[in-house]
This record gives C-alpha cells, sequence and structure tokens, in this order.
C-alpha cells in the first residue's frame, strides 16, 4: 500500500488537510505522466493559479482546463475536500453508508445532494478496463431475485430483479498475497473461506432481464475468461457453454440443499450476504438504482483482504470516469457500469 494512502482519520486529516492538497492528488491521478492539453495535445507541465486550485492552464494555446472535468466532480458545487472525506468515509466502514448516513457525517444540506454523490462514488467503484475473471479458477454462477414485494399478487407475479452472479472458487492456500485488483496492496487480514479449504475470489453481479440463453450468454461471455471450468445448475439457460469455449460442469439440483452446498456453495453465500447488505444498510432499493449498489457490493467483497485500498482506489477511478447526469439518475436511463 502507497505510504501517503490514509488507514485512519488522523491519517486522512494529515494527508489531506485542505482544498490544495485533494487538487494536487486529483492532478497527479489525471496525469500521472504530465498534463495533456485537451484543446492542443500539448504536453508537459500546465500553469497553475495560486489563488484558484481547480484551473489549469495550457502553456501553449493559453485555453484553461478545469481539473474535476471529465471525473465524477465534475460541475460539482460541493468542496473537494468533502468528496474526498466522502470517499474515505464510504470505502473504509465495512458495511458502507446509507445516503441518509452520509449526508449527516458530511454536513450536507439537501438528502438528494447525498443521494447523488453516492451514486457518483459507486460509478467509480468499476474499473473501465476490468478484467474477465476464472483462467486457471473455476467459477461458480448461478442467479438469484433480489427486493420487491409479492403479497396480494399471486401467480407467480412480483416485483423482483433477477441478477446474476460470479464468483471464482481459489484454493485457501492461494489466498494470501497483493490485492488482485491494484498493483500495490495490503496482507489479507481474515481467510475468508467459512471454514472450507477454498474460499471466493473476484466477483461479478449484474442485473439480468430473464433467466433465458440469450441472456445469460453475453454475461458470462463478458465476465468469464475463455477455457474456465464453469460450475452451474442444470438450468437449460447454460446448455450452450461448451459450445462457447468453457468447461461446463453440472449437477441436477432440483432443490436438494446438500447438493447445491457442494456443488455452488460460495455463490449463495455471495447472495446471502447481499440480502442482508441491501436490506440491513440501505433498507432495500429501487430497482432502477439496483445495479449501482451491485457495484458497491462486488467493489467491497473484491478488497474485503484489502481494505485500506479502497480509498485509492475509487479516487483513481473517479478522476477518470464521467458520471451519471441528474436527470439519467433519476429516471433510471443511466447505463450503469459493470
Amino acid at each position: 500500500m502507497k505510504k501517503n494512502s490514509p488507514q485512519s482519520l488522523p491519517d486522512f486529516q494529515r494527508v489531506f488537510p485542505n482544498e490544495e492538497a485533494c487538487y494536487a492528488y486529483l492532478y497527479a491521478a489525471r496525469f500521472p505522466n504530465g498534463f495533456i492539453c485537451p484543446y492542443c495535445n500539448w504536453f508537459g507541465d500546465a500553469y497553475h493559479f495560486q489563488t484558484r486550485p481547480d484551473m489549469l492552464r495550457c502553456r501553449r494555446c493559453k485555453r484553461d482546463t478545469r481539473m474535476t472535468a471529465g471525473t465524477i466532480m465534475q460541475k460539482s458545487k460541493i468542496p473537494l475536500l468533502t468528496w474526498f472525506w466522502g470517499a474515505f468515509l464510504v470505502t473504509s466502514l465495512t458495511p458502507g453508508m446509507s445516503a441518509l448516513q452520509f449526508q449527516k457525517m458530511l454536513g450536507i444540506n439537501r438528502y438528494e445532494t447525498a443521494f447523488n454523490m453516492l451514486h457518483k462514488l459507486r460509478t467509480a467503484m468499476v474499473r473501465p478496463e476490468r478484467d474477465a475473471i476464472g483462467g486457471k479458477w473455476p467459477v461458480e454462477v448461478d442467479e438469484t431475485f433480489v427486493g420487491g414485494a409479492t403479497q396480494g399478487e399471486g401467480h407467480g407475479r412480483h416485483h423482483k430483479s433477477l441478477v446474476g452472479g460470479i464468483v471464482e472458487i481459489r484454493p485457501r492456500i492461494k489466498a494470501p498475497g497483493p490485492d488482485p485488483n491494484l498493483p500495490f496492496g495490503q496482507r489479507p487480514q481474515h481467510r475468508g473461506g467459512h471454514g472450507r479449504d477454498v474460499i471466493a475470489g473476484r466477483l461479478r453481479l449484474h442485473i439480468l432481464p430473464n433467466r433465458k440463453q440469450e441472456a445469460l450468454k453475453p454475461f458470462i461471455l463478458k465476465n468469464v475468461q475463455p477455457g474456465t471450468e464453469v460450475r452451474t445448475d442444470g438450468w437449460a439457460g447454460y446448455d450452450n457453454l461448451e459450445k462457447l469455449g468453457f468447461r461446463h460442469k453440472v449437477v441436477l439440483i432440483q432443490g436438494d440443499h446438500t447438493k447445491m452446498d457442494q456443488h455452488l456453495p460460495m455463490i449463495h453465500i455471495v447472495f446471502g450476504n447481499l440480502d442482508v447488505w441491501l436490506l440491513g444498510t440501505h433498507h432495500g432499493v429501487s430497482p432502477k438504482h439496483l445495479q449501482g449498489y451491485l457495484n458497491e457490493f462486488v467493489f467491497r467483497f473484491n478488497r474485503r483482504f484489502w481494505p485500506l485500498v479502497a480509498f485509492d482506489s475509487v479516487l483513481k477511478i473517479a478522476a477518470r470516469v464521467k458520471p451519471p447526469t441528474y436527470e439519467q439518475l433519476y429516471n433510471g436511463t443511466w447505463d450503469h457500469p459493470g
């Protein structure tokens, strides 16, 4: 882990005492190899304004670029230091934070502002170049229904969302090591695995329109490396995985919990933890915002052995991804990453 990455509240105050320190960090994250002018492509050291730390000026074309342009903080009226505090709190607290807690902790006046900030931070919890999982490790694949209610409707009608999940299965002895999500990391702080000789590796979760093959096929192709051993139940939607280049291992579970626990143990533990987290921390979520919460859960799960690198990770992603607009966020038309 980087030496200046804060590990506690006093550390955070030491590393980021003011707006200028936050802008210095953001500049290094956005331009690690030097400033590149978005207008004339000039490369070098931009001119900095002493009284306007958020502004950069190209030394060749003399045009100004706002430091937060093209980041999740773009056009935000919230101080950058508040954004950094929010990122630290959200990534450091094990269960995360609800928007109401976020609002109170940061002293934000409006709930909608806190809600918007949280969803923008969730945008930065998915790396744009995120790689596929599996390879030499087998993966478990299954689906579950999340949220909604069924009272008073019957005939199988409900308002739940179908979520597909894929999780790596790794031997316990292979668990210790650097964080696979970052070029640096901590040693694991716990062993995991629920007493088994294997542990859950990396995770992927995504909302699916249905359980048909046309929905499951692209979900697996996008997230699993070719040649991986893919473990599923006997659902017909997985029938063509061998033809797609995977080593398909099927067990007809048919409601047998013993078979399920032997063949697909980790993905069902993940689904159980997801339900508890959504209800316990967030008290349920709207279907149109669910993918953002799934992204946060995956981000936390994949860094659960290395929790203190999450803050640095989310800020580096935040510096190079664009957030949803206010309209996209509230009308549900945002195409969530992940």
